[in-house]
């Protein structure tokens, strides 16, 4: 018989087990030892499993076992994960049952400073023209963009730095682009940019960025210009105005980064690449409907 756990379950199966090996000893005793009722240890005893039992059974191997996986995870995301891979439909509730019954707890993402700060002498500055509209109807019609850093510790004790660019899709939150490199400076900006374009030939969305000095530069406009772009800006101070790619970078971070140490770039690299990967083809996101970016992506280009 499958039964549902609770805080005493233990504590009915110590009496189950030795009222079945010692005979003399009286139930009533065992319950009081135990501080639980006889009507509570009976009500346990002969209780019949229901299709409910299963489920919650189900939904809590299958938690323990992406918890494994994915230490960040919380209950929410679990929910997601399951009826993704697996099917199964459960709210939000009975799910965060489960892993406050099981322990499952993610980690807490703490809070830091996202702001960017203004280029000194900027060349050119756009308005705000995206203006916290994140929503896109289809892809390549919003883009945002954004650089952050990982350290790393070289085999001589030194703390080195390495510097991810990436372009996201409002649509889809794929990842339209990204470049790793041990500078942050207008090449690897405009590689970025590059890599984006010659990925969506004839792509003209909306272009949103952070004021940093690769995105002011002339040269960047140009390159913007030239492929039929609207630029747009967020405001000095403001980083919700690039919201979504600042929300990005918390996830990865979290979920890749923080409460790891690595020995070398090589180890780093590997693991960012390996993470963008599981971002893009595994990680069901719930704004997406329950589906992964490429997913979504593939149900836009078939309908175009």
């Amino acid at each position: 018989m499958i039964l549902e756990r609770t805080r005493h379950t233990d504590t009915y199966r110590a009496i189950r087990d030795l009222s079945s090996s010692h005979k003399d000893y009286a139930i009533s005793e065992l319950c009081r030892h135990g501080h639980v009722t006889r009507v509570a240890y009976y009500k346990w005893l002969h209780r019949k499993s229901s299709p409910n039992d299963g489920l919650n059974h189900k939904l809590a191997a299958l938690a323990e076992k992406i918890h494994k996986e994915h230490p960040d995870m919380g209950y929410r995301r679990f929910r997601d994960k399951i009826e993704h891979d697996h099917g199964l439909h459960a709210n939000d509730k009975r799910v965060l049952r489960i892993c406050r019954k099981r322990k499952l707890r993610s980690v807490i993402k703490g809070r830091h400073n996202c702001c960017t700060k203004p280029a000194v002498d900027p060349y050119y500055t756009a308005e705000n023209l995206l203006n916290r509209d994140f929503h896109a109807d289809n892809y390549n019609q919003k883009w945002v963009t954004d650089v952050t850093e990982f350290k790393y510790t070289a085999e001589d004790g030194t703390v080195k730095k390495v510097y991810l660019s990436a372009i996201l899709d409002l649509c889809d939150r794929r990842l339209v682009s990204y470049v790793i490199g041990d500078s942050n400076n207008n090449q690897l900006v405009f590689q970025t940019l590059d890599k984006a374009l010659e990925a969506n030939p004839g792509a003209q969305p909306l272009f949103h960025s952070d004021r940093g000095f690769q995105y002011t530069n002339k040269n960047f406009r140009t390159k913007i210009e030239q492929a039929g772009m609207r630029q747009s800006m967020s405001r000095v101070a403001h980083c919700l105005d690039n919201g979504p790619m600042e929300g990005f970078w918390g996830i990865l971070k979290r979920e890749m980064y923080y409460r790891r140490k690595f020995r070398s770039r090589q180890e780093l690299v590997q693991a960012i690449e390996d993470y963008i990967n599981y971002y893009t083809y595994e990680r069901p996101q719930r704004r997406l409907g329950i589906l992964t970016p490429s997913e979504l992506h593939e149900h836009l280009s078939l309908m175009a």
